[in-house]
């Protein structure tokens, strides 16, 4: 899982902010399909905001440390239902701060 800075991760927030969520994980959680879904976005679009229907706050950051350790990506943000990962590409388009 790659590893961001707090100056990283505050530039990532606000790149995040405009985004939409693309992938929506509904009441049967982290499936298969869902995590190929996952992987397509991450790796198109580098930075993904992911909205979780229902449950409780310990459920969806269980999912976050599932989604971050079986893809290998940094989790940036978890406000609410909102998860926020991020995936370097190998021509990255988002230039992270040092």
């Amino acid at each position: 899982m790659p590893t961001l800075t707090p100056t990283q991760r505050r530039f990532l927030r606000t790149q995040a902010h405009a985004l939409h969520p693309i992938v929506m994980i509904g009441d049967s959680g982290l499936s298969e399909p869902v995590m190929k879904e996952l992987e397509r976005s991450l790796n198109s679009h580098e930075l993904v905001k992911i909205k979780v229907a229902g449950g409780d706050r310990d459920a969806r950051e269980l999912m976050l440390q599932k989604i971050c350790s079986q893809l290998d990506v940094a989790p940036v943000q978890h406000i609410g239902k909102v998860l926020v990962v991020y995936k370097p590409a190998e021509k990255p388009k988002l230039i992270l701060p040092e």
